[in-house]
C-alpha cells in the first residue's frame, strides 16, 4: 500500500511541476491590461465600461489560464491530502 501511495505522490508532483510551468508560461504570454499608472487611470475605465471582448489568442490564453489555475489548486489539494 505504501508503494502505491508513493507512486501516486510522485505522479502528482510531476503533474504539479508541469502545470506550474505551463501556468507561468501562459501568464507571461498574456498582454498587459494597462500601460503603467496612466493606463490605470485613463484606460481602466474604458476596459471596465467598454464592450471589449477577448478574441483569438487572447481568449485562448485567458481560458488556458483559468484551466491551469484550477488544475494547480486541485493537484495541490490532492498532494496535501496524501501527505
Amino acid at each position: 500500500m505504501d508503494v502505491e501511495v508513493s507512486c501516486l505522490q510522485t505522479l502528482l508532483y510531476v503533474l504539479l511541476i508541469i502545470v506550474s510551468l505551463a501556468l507561468i508560461a501562459v501568464v507571461l504570454l498574456q498582454a498587459g491590461r494597462s500601460a503603467g499608472l496612466s493606463g490605470a487611470i485613463s484606460g481602466g475605465a474604458e476596459q471596465m465600461i467598454g464592450k471589449q471582448k477577448a478574441r483569438g489568442v487572447e481568449a485562448f490564453l485567458s481560458r488556458a489560464t483559468v484551466v491551469l489555475a484550477v488544475l494547480f489548486f486541485v493537484l495541490t489539494l490532492l498532494l496535501g491530502y496524501f501527505l
